[in-house]
C-alpha cells in the first residue's frame, strides 16, 4: 500500500529533520508531504534541502501562517492525487512517535477507516506535559465525546491514519475547523459516515524544541465547534423523525 505522511509546519526547523529520519528508519517506503505555512524560522527552505538530499519529501509553501485545519486539507489532497492509499497525519515537534507508524498502518490495512495513536486508552500517556494542558485535553475529550456521542477516548489527538476511502467518503474538503477542532470534526463526520475507528495506545511527549502553537483561540474555536455540531446533529435526528428517516 502506498503511504503517504503529511506534516503541517510553521516554526519547525530544528525538529524537522529528525522527524523525517525518523520515518526513514520506521516507514523507509512512506512518502512525506511538508505544507509549510511561510515559516520565519526557514522551515521551508529545511525541508526543500531534505527533499532534495533524501528524495520522497514534497514540500508544499503557503504564503501564510492559515490553521492547521486548512493545512491538513491541502496535505490530504495532494496525497490523494499521488495515489496514496493511507494518509497519516502527524505534528513535526517530536511528540509524535514515527515508531508508531507501521502499526497504525497495520490497523488501516485491517480495514478499518482510521486508526488514532490515543494518549487515552490503557497503555497510552504523556510525558513532560503541564498539568493545566492534561488537564485541558482530558476535558476537552470528555466534553467532545459527551457532547457528540463519539465513543472515542482521544477525538483531538493529532496523530492519525486514515484510509484513502475514507476521507473520500468523508468529504473532508468541507470541514471548516482551522484549529485543534479540526481532529473532532474529522472524528465527527467520520462516524456520521459509519466509519470505524480503532485507537492505538501512544506515548505523547511535549515538545523538545520550538514553541507551542495552543492558544486561547483555538480553545474557544473548538468549544463552539462541539456545540454547532451538536445542533447540527440534533436538527438533522428533528428531521428524520418528520421524514420518516
Amino acid at each position: 500500500m502506498r503511504v503517504v505522511v503529511v506534516v503541517p509546519t510553521f516554526n519547525e526547523a530544528e525538529n524537522l529533520p529528525k522527524l523525517i529520519d525518523g520515518l526513514r528508519d520506521s516507514v523507509p517506503e512512506a512518502e512525506v508531504i511538508v505544507v509549510d505555512d511561510n515559516s520565519p524560522d526557514g522551515t521551508g527552505e529545511v525541508a526543500e534541502e531534505l527533499a532534495s538530499r533524501l528524495g520522497g519529501v514534497t514540500v508544499l509553501h503557503r504564503p501564510s501562517k492559515s490553521g492547521i485545519g486548512s493545512a491538513y486539507r491541502q496535505g490530504f489532497a495532494s496525497a490523494l492525487a499521488a495515489g496514496a492509499d493511507v494518509v497519516i497525519q502527524m505534528d513535526a515537534d517530536l511528540s509524535h512517535e514515527p515508531g508508531d507508524v507501521p502499526a497504525l498502518v497495520a490497523i488501516v490495512e485491517h480495514g478499518v477507516d482510521l486508526a488514532i495513536g490515543s494518549r487515552y486508552v490503557p497503555g497510552g500517556r504523556t510525558v513532560n506535559w503541564p498539568t493545566n494542558r492534561i488537564r485541558l485535553s482530558r476535558w476537552g475529550n470528555r466534553y467532545a465525546a459527551g457532547a457528540l456521542g463519539l465513543a472515542v477516548n482521544d477525538a483531538t489527538g493529532g496523530f492519525r491514519a486514515y484510509s484513502a476511502d475514507a476521507l473520500r467518503r468523508m468529504d473532508y474538503a468541507s470541514v471548516v475547523a482551522e484549529g485543534y477542532g479540526f481532529q473532532v470534526e474529522m472524528t465527527h463526520r467520520l462516524i456520521r459516515a459509519d466509519g470505524r475507528i480503532v485507537e492505538y495506545p501512544i506515548t505523547f511527549v511535549d515538545r523538545r524544541a520550538g514553541e507551542s502553537k495552543m492558544s486561547g483561540g483555538i480553545v474557544r474555536e473548538a468549544l463552539l465547534l462541539v456545540v454547532q455540531l451538536w445542533v447540527a446533529d440534533r436538527r438533522g435526528r428533528r428531521h428524520r423523525r418528520r421524514h420518516g428517516g
